[in-house]
C-alpha cells in the first residue's frame, strides 16, 4: 500500500475537523472551511499534502456524485411549486449576468466574444450550497428571498450541463465553422438522446433485478455502477462524466426507489464533495496572488456588483419590491462550487491560463467567504435600498374598506394564512391581507379577497392596512427578521392592538415576547403539544387532565418544553398516578354490535379482560353496580373501569368478539 497517499488522506481529514469547527463557532459555512483547508494544507499554503494529485482524482468522483444527486432532485412536483421562480427568474438572472459580461469583457477589456461568454458563464453561476446553508440556519427558506433563491440556483445547477456540452464548442468557435460546430452539438445531442433512452429503458429493469434480491449492500452497489457507469460511457462518447452522472440521477428520479438511492448515496456525496472544495482551496497559490491582490480586489468588487445588480433586477421584474430584491441579490452575489467545475472543463481546453485560473479560483473564494456576511448584512442594506429604489407596483390589489373597525390583519397568505382567511369568512369577522408575494396577491385579488401588496415591517404599509382601528394582528409569515420588525412596528403605531406571531423555532419566543408579541406560537412546540394529547389519550387518561397539562404548558410559554420553569409538575404527577392505579372509560354499543341482547354474565368481561362494568348508561337512565343478569342493548353506553391495559383489552373484545384466554388461546364469546 502507498502510505504517502494514506499520509495525506490523514493531513486532509485532520485539518478539515479543525478548521470546520472554528467556522462553525464563527457561524461559518462547512464550505468555507473546507475551502480554507485546502488553500492552508496546499502548495500554496504549507505545503502539508505532498500528492494532491489524489485528492484531485477523489474531488473529480465528488462532482461525479454532486450531479448526480442534482439529477435525482429534477421532480417535476419540486419545480412546479416554484416553477415561476426557476423558469422565468432563473432564465432572467442566468442571461442578464452574461449579457452584461459579456459587453463589459468585450466593450471595456477588448476580450474576444467567446472569452467574454466563457467568463459569463463562470460568473453567472452561485453557490447553492453555501446560500440554501444559511437561508436555512437563518430560517429564511419559505421566505419570498428563500423561494427565489432557491428556484434560481436549481436553474443554475441545471444550466451547468449544457454549459460543459458548450466549453469546447467555444474553442474551436474561431477555427471550425458554424455549420460544423451545430453538426458536433447535434451529434452530441443525439448521443445524449440515445444514452438516455437506452438508459430509460434498461435502467428500471435492473433496479427491480436488484430490488428483489432484498440484500441491500447490492442495492448500494448497484446504484454507484448506474452513477459512476453513466458518467464513464458519456466521457468515452467525448462528453463530459457530469453529464451522465446527471442523467443517472434525473432517469432514477423518477422511480419509486429515489428516495432510498439518495438516503444511501448522500454521505459519499458528502465526503467527496468535501474532498472537492479541499482540492479548489488546494489550487490557489498564495504567492502568486499576492503579486496581483489589486486585480483580485478589482475582481471581486465587479462580480459581486454585476451579480447583485442582474438579481435585483430579476426580482424587480418578477413583481417584488426592492427590500426582498436586495437581500436576494446580495444572497446570489458570490461565485458557486459549479463555476469550479467548469472552471476545470475550461482549463482543460485552454481557457483561464497561467495566472488568470489563480485571480479567478481566489476572486471566487473571497466572494464566498464575503456571502455570509454579506447576507446578515443585507436587510440593512435593503433599508436603504428600498428608500433609493423606486419601482412602480405592478400587483393588482383589492384594497380593503377604508371603514373598516375592529377588524383582523393577517400577515402572509401562505397555507396558515389562507385557511385562517377562510374560517374569519365563514365567521363574517372583517380581514385585511398583506403579502409580498406579487403572484399570490393578484390570484387573491381575483377572487376577491382584501389584500395589500406590501412589507408588514413598513409604516406605511401597516396604517394603509388600518392598524390603527384593528382588533389584532396574526403574523403568519416565514421570515424571522420580517416578523420581528413587524411586530415591533406595530406596538409602535397601536400599543393596544393584540399580536399573534407564528414561529418554526422556539428560541425566538422570549425575543418576540420581549418585541410585544401578545401570543407566540412555536410550530415545534405545538406538535409536541398534539402528539403529547393524542398519546395520553391512547392511555384513556380523563380529558379534563389532558387539556389541564396543555393549558398549563401553553400558559407557561411552553417553559417546561424549554427546560424554563417547574410549573406542570403538579398535573404530571396526576397522571402519573392514574397510569399506576388504573382508569375508567366508557364503550358505545352501536346498532348491531354483537354485545346486544347478551348479558353481562353472558360477556364475562372481568374473567376474561379483567375489566368491571361499574354503571350503564340507557338514554336518560342509568344502572349503576348491574348484575351478571342484566341485559345490554343497542345504543348502551357502558362504563368500565380498569388498568390501562385490561381496558385496552376490553375494548378489543367487545368490539370483535374475541379474548385471549389465560395461556393465550383465542375465544370467542
Amino acid at each position: 500500500m502507498d502510505l504517502l497517499i494514506l499520509k495525506d488522506l490523514v493531513v486532509v481529514l485532520a485539518a478539515s475537523v479543525l478548521i470546520i469547527y472554528v467556522c462553525h463557532k464563527l457561524k461559518l459555512p462547512s464550505v468555507v472551511g473546507f475551502l480554507l483547508t485546502g488553500v492552508l494544507i496546499g502548495p500554496g499554503g504549507l505545503s502539508l499534502v505532498k500528492n494532491g494529485g489524489t485528492v484531485r482524482t477523489l474531488a473529480e468522483i465528488g462532482v461525479v456524485m454532486l450531479l448526480f444527486t442534482i439529477g435525482l432532485e429534477f421532480e417535476p412536483a419540486r419545480l412546479k411549486r416554484i416553477r415561476r421562480n426557476f423558469l422565468m427568474g432563473g432564465s432572467l438572472q442566468l442571461g442578464l449576468t452574461i449579457v452584461v459580461c459579456v459587453a463589459i469583457l468585450t466593450g471595456v477589456l477588448g476580450l474576444s466574444f467567446r472569452e467574454a461568454l466563457f467568463y459569463g458563464f463562470l460568473i453567472s453561476l452561485s453557490s447553492t450550497a453555501v446560500v440554501l446553508k444559511i437561508l436555512g440556519d437563518r430560517g429564511e427558506t419559505d421566505s419570498p428571498q428563500g423561494r427565489i433563491s432557491l428556484g434560481i440556483l436549481i436553474f443554475q445547477d441545471l444550466a451547468i450541463v449544457p454549459m460543459i456540452a458548450l466549453v469546447p464548442v467555444l474553442v474551436n468557435a474561431g477555427t471550425v465553422s458554424a455549420v460544423a460546430i451545430a453538426v458536433r452539438f447535434a451529434l452530441s445531442a443525439a448521443a445524449v438522446a440515445g444514452v438516455f433512452v437506452l438508459a430509460r429503458f434498461l435502467m428500471p429493469f435492473v433496479l427491480n433485478v436488484v430490488v428483489r434480491t432484498r440484500v441491500r449492500e447490492v442495492f448500494l452497489i448497484a446504484t454507484l455502477f448506474l452513477c459512476l457507469g453513466m458518467a464513464l460511457l458519456t466521457s468515452s462518447l467525448g462528453l463530459s462524466l457530469a453529464l451522465g452522472a446527471f442523467l443517472a440521477g434525473v432517469l432514477l428520479a423518477e422511480s419509486a426507489y429515489s428516495h432510498q438511492v439518495v438516503s444511501d448515496i448522500l454521505p459519499f456525496k458528502d465526503v467527496f464533495n468535501s474532498l472537492f472544495f479541499i482540492a479548489v482551496g488546494m489550487l490557489l497559490d498564495l504567492g502568486a496572488v499576492g503579486r496581483f491582490l489589486p486585480l483580485v480586489l478589482v475582481l471581486v468588487a465587479a462580480v459581486l456588483i454585476v451579480k447583485t445588480f442582474a438579481v435585483v433586477m430579476t426580482v424587480g421584474i418578477l413583481g417584488y419590491g426592492p427590500r426582498v430584491a436586495v437581500v436576494t441579490g446580495l444572497a446570489l452575489a458570490q461565485i458557486g462550487e459549479f463555476s469550479f467545475v467548469l472552471a476545470g472543463v475550461g482549463r482543460a481546453n485552454g481557457f483561464l491560463a497561467g495566472d488568470i485560473f489563480q485571480a479567478f479560483i481566489a476572486s471566487s473564494i473571497l466572494t464566498i467567504l464575503a456571502t455570509p456576511f454579506f447576507i446578515k448584512a443585507s436587510p440593512k442594506l435593503a433599508d436603504f435600498g428600498s428608500r433609493k429604489l423606486h419601482w412602480k407596483k405592478r400587483v393588482e390589489e383589492r384594497k380593503p374598506s377604508r371603514g373598516l373597525e375592529g377588524h383582523l390583519i393577517i400577515a402572509g397568505y401562505g397555507l396558515n394564512g389562507k385557511n385562517l382567511a377562510h374560517v374569519l369568512k365563514e365567521a363574517g369577522i372583517p380581514y385585511v391581507i398583506l403579502e409580498l408575494n406579487p403572484v399570490a396577491v393578484r390570484e387573491a385579488a381575483a377572487e376577491g379577497e382584501p389584500i395589500i401588496y406590501g412589507d408588514v415591517s413598513r409604516r406605511t404599509i401597516l396604517e394603509e392596512a388600518g392598524i390603527g382601528r384593528a382588533k389584532g394582528i396574526v403574523f403568519a409569515i416565514s421570515d424571522p427578521l420580517m416578523t420581528q420588525r413587524g411586530v415591533k412596528a406595530v406596538k409602535t403605531i397601536n400599543p393596544e392592538v393584540f399580536v399573534i406571531v407564528r414561529t418554526r423555532y422556539a428560541s425566538e419566543i422570549d425575543l418576540l415576547l420581549g418585541l410585544g408579541a401578545d401570543d407566540v406560537i412555536p410550530e415545534e412546540f405545538e406538535t409536541s403539544i398534539e402528539i403529547f394529547t393524542r398519546v395520553l389519550e391512547k392511555y384513556h387518561i380523563p380529558r379534563n387532565l389532558v387539556e389541564a397539562q396543555v393549558k398549563v404548558l401553553r400558559g407557561e410559554c411552553y417553559g417546561m418544553l424549554r427546560g424554563a420553569c417547574d410549573a406542570i409538575r403538579p398535573v404530571t404527577e396526576r397522571i402519573a398516578d392514574l397510569l399506576a392505579a388504573g382508569t375508567a372509560e366508557t364503550y358505545f354499543v352501536g346498532r348491531g354490535a354483537w354485545p346486544a341482547g347478551r348479558t353481562l354474565g353472558n360477556l364475562d368481561l372481568r374473567g376474561r379482560t379483567g375489566s368491571t362494568v361499574i354503571a350503564v348508561v340507557r338514554g336518560e337512565e342509568s344502572f349503576t353496580s348491574p348484575g351478571a343478569d342484566f341485559k345490554i342493548e343497542e345504543q348502551d353506553m357502558l362504563v368500565l373501569v380498569a388498568s390501562h391495559r385490561d381496558i385496552d383489552r376490553a375494548f378489543s373484545y367487545l368490539a370483535t368478539g374475541d379474548w385471549d384466554g389465560p395461556s393465550g388461546e383465542g375465544g370467542g364469546a
